[in-house]
């Protein structure tokens, strides 16, 4: 127990320090939820940690009621993801890095995060088990399914905030997708 709560609280604060520091100075979005959620910031202020746990809830009672196992976990995941978010907002603005550094770092941030958490079989956010659920019904790759729906987050933040910018979001969301693939399919060192 004492080690899930580790990897909990050390994942999502990579996620906010990622978020944070890197990914919101510069007006960008991250795919999932969490893009959602920035989407969201930009354009009402909706807190973004807030935001993206309101954006969990129906995923999750959906969970409930099909997969309790993963229901557990990926609720703690998005709630403690959630308040890191909020809490480490004011890290935004204080790292001075030109836009392209500053995307590969917080995407390795980020997908560090992101893949140290599903390694141990913690969800940070909803994405991942809607797009589970769906390749199960569909029989479409889960893989293929998220990068969709973050090619349609994007797409639909650079209709919405008409900023060119916003294509830098499509390397970040690549660059987390292979950090975290790397490090869920790593062998673990026998002891």
């Amino acid at each position: 127990m004492l080690k899930k709560i580790v990897i909990l609280g050390f994942g999502s604060t990579m996620i906010g320090i990622g978020v944070n520091g890197f990914i919101l100075p510069f007006h960008l979005i991250n795919g999932g939820f969490f893009g959602i959620s920035l989407l969201a910031n930009y354009l009402w202020g909706l807190k973004v940690g807030l935001t993206f746990i309101f954006l969990n809830i129906p995923v999750y009672i959906y969970a409930f009621k099909y997969e309790p196992d993963y229901f557990v976990n990926g609720l703690a995941g998005a709630l403690v993801s959630g308040f890191m978010l909020d809490f480490l907002i004011p890290l935004n603005g204080r790292i001075h890095l030109p836009i392209l550094s500053s995307i590969i770092i917080g995407a390795v941030v980020i997908g560090f995060g992101v893949g140290f958490m599903l390694r141990n079989h913690i969800s940070p956010g909803g994405m991942d088990l809607l797009a589970l659920l769906m390749a199960k019904k569909t029989k479409v790759n889960v893989g293929v399914i998220c990068l969709a729906i973050d090619a349609v987050i994007i797409t639909t933040g650079l209709l919405l905030l008409k900023d060119a910018r916003l294509l830098y979001s499509l390397g970040i969301v690549s660059i987390i997708g292979l950090f975290a693939c790397v490090i869920t399919t790593v062998r673990k060192v026998e002891k």
